[in-house]
């Protein structure tokens, strides 16, 4: 390699080094004024080590968890500065970034930590796996058919709080020698969200007419690998989005997952491409009320639909307690793992080649009644649905675990 090549990528790790230092002190300034007093203590702590764009996966938790903090208190502990800032803006519960696992430990035991959740399954994850003080439960980040779901990683935690019965079979048909009693299932406590006082409203800007219903595209990613590629952006959304806006008859929110051409520039660039047929759309005909969708939380836009069309995800899991008519995209991949004994084999699903006949297939499913197998899948993956069910599960499940270690 030439020495000149070698000089600029020694100054541009110095250069990156740098910034990272001046973020990280700026993030600290700006944590420390707004922690609680000194000595605070914390019954559990979410650990996330994971970057900006993964937001999503903890932000999703802070209902349940500040309905839990109002007995046990509850704070994140971040492990990239950058994260702690993202967070640090509409975190409802106390934000810390530890950087190591030094600092993790000294946070422990200075606030008298005694349980750590996990919300995905980050290597970093088991780094912490190694104090033997708290005890270790995880969470993830939705429930869906995706075969990340049953992962050999779940054998590390104490316990892994699941939805229900169709996360508890997959995982036992998947993983070997899992620990009896490690499964615990709590439901959707997300589902009570909206109890809390989300008004589902449209942001400013964003009302349209209300005589249109309202559909919801929400692509998941491409995935890490071929089995994970049940993203819908590339094969489907282009004539998807096209026919729906020319048909002037639906009201369209776009919203695409937040790691979206992380992997695949492909996907990134679909993404903005349709994003720019909204906003020509938008242009064209103001009172339609088309828009995308980049708020934090979900389920204001889940509130606001009448149809949702999405892929094998956490979004169609999260869709089919409502009640209402639900497409799930056909993966054009033909490496992706499809479950057929799960959502694929109850929900009608929308191949690649007839994306752009959309509006038909939405009059279609507008006009059959959502089908007993569709209520019946919601039994087997939640359990009991009525308000505050899950929240209760979660409460109590949380608190067994810390009764049988003697917490």
């Amino acid at each position: 390699m030439p020495r000149i090549e070698q000089f600029r990528r020694a100054l541009k790790v110095l250069s990156d080094h740098a910034s990272n230092l001046l973020l990280e002190r700026r993030v600290r300034q700006r944590l420390a004024s707004a922690a609680p007093a000194a000595g605070q203590k914390y019954d559990a702590v979410i650990y996330f080590a994971d970057d900006v764009a993964s937001t999503y996966q903890v932000r999703q938790w802070f209902g349940p968890m500040s309905r839990l903090a109002r007995t046990h208190p509850v704070a994140v502990l971040c492990h990239r500065p950058s994260t702690a800032g993202a967070l640090l803006e509409d975190a409802p519960l106390p934000v810390y970034l530890v950087t190591g696992i030094a600092q993790v430990e000294e946070f422990v035991q200075a606030h008298g930590v005694r349980v750590v959740f996990y919300v995905n399954n980050n290597q970093a994850n088991f780094t912490v796996l190694r104090l033997t003080s708290p005890i270790h439960i995880h969470l993830s980040h939705g429930e869906s058919d995706k075969i990340s779901m049953a992962s050999n990683q779940l054998k590390a935690y104490d316990h892994c709080f699941i939805a229900g019965e169709a996360s508890r079979r997959r995982i036992e048909a998947a993983v070997r020698h899992l620990r009896p009693g490690s499964l615990v299932e709590v439901g959707r406590p997300q589902l009570d969200d909206s109890l809390d006082g989300a008004d589902g409203r449209a942001p400013e800007g964003r009302t349209g007419t209300t005589r249109r219903a309202t559909v919801l595209y929400a692509p998941t990613w491409e995935g890490d690998r071929p089995a994970m590629a049940y993203g819908s952006l590339v094969s489907h959304g282009p004539a998807l989005v096209e026919a729906i806006l020319a048909s002037g008859e639906y009201r369209l929110i776009f919203r695409p997952h937040p790691r979206s051409g992380t992997r695949l520039p492909a996907h990134g660039q679909v993404r903005e491409r349709i994003s720019a047929m909204i906003k020509a759309a938008v242009i064209a005909e103001p009172e339609a009320g088309h828009y995308v969708d980049d708020r934090p939380d979900f389920e204001k836009a889940m509130s606001e639909a009448d149809i949702c069309v999405c892929d094998i995800s956490a979004m169609a899991m999260d869709w089919l307690p409502r009640g209402k008519p639900l497409l799930v995209t056909r993966p054009a991949d033909p490496g992706a793992a499809v479950d057929r004994n799960g959502i694929a084999g109850v929900v009608p699903l929308l191949g690649s080649g007839d994306s752009g006949n959309i509006v038909q297939v939405l009059h279609d499913l507008e006009a059959a009644p959502v089908s007993q197998d569709q209520a019946d899948l919601v039994r087997r993956i939640f359990g009991d649905t009525s308000p505050y069910a899950s929240t209760r599960r979660f409460i109590s499940a949380f608190e067994r675990a810390l009764a049988e270690a003697g917490l």
